[in-house]
């Protein structure tokens, strides 16, 4: 099998493109994210914060250095939290519809067949220590 064969049967199974599915999506719903975070909860955070744009919220540990022309010669250093902080938000968002995700999706199944009862797990373990 030569080389474009395996890469073929490697790119069409399911494991590998359940993932490609699953990473679009992500890249999907995290614009979602960011969208809702910009769109809708940085200006209430603006707005508690005095009208400025969060996300845009700096501290200036050193200012831009001038010439005699008023030209820029050195940007100014700007600790960016806004931006931070920002980001931080998206990813707790994102965190908790993965959690709520997963745990809807780990919920047990009603219709599901009942686990072993505590005497069929007592003789496993009895007949697994006997195999050793």
């Amino acid at each position: 099998m030569g080389f474009l064969a395996d890469f073929k049967a490697f790119a069409t199974k399911g494991n590998l493109v359940d993932v490609a599915i699953g990473f679009l999506m992500g890249t999907a719903f995290s614009k979602l994210v960011g969208s809702f975070t910009e769109g809708l909860i940085a200006p209430i955070l603006g707005l508690i914060t005095g009208g400025k744009d969060f996300s845009k919220m700096t501290w200036t540990l050193k200012g831009a250095q001038m010439d005699a022309q008023n030209n820029i010669v050195g940007e100014a250093i700007t600790f960016k939290y806004g931006a931070f902080l920002t980001s931080t938000l998206d990813f707790i968002i994102v965190a908790l519809v993965c959690y709520a995700f997963i745990k809807a999706v780990l919920r047990k199944d009603p219709n599901a067949a009942p686990g072993p009862t505590k005497t069929e797990q007592l003789l496993e373990e009895i007949r697994d220590s006997l195999k050793k």
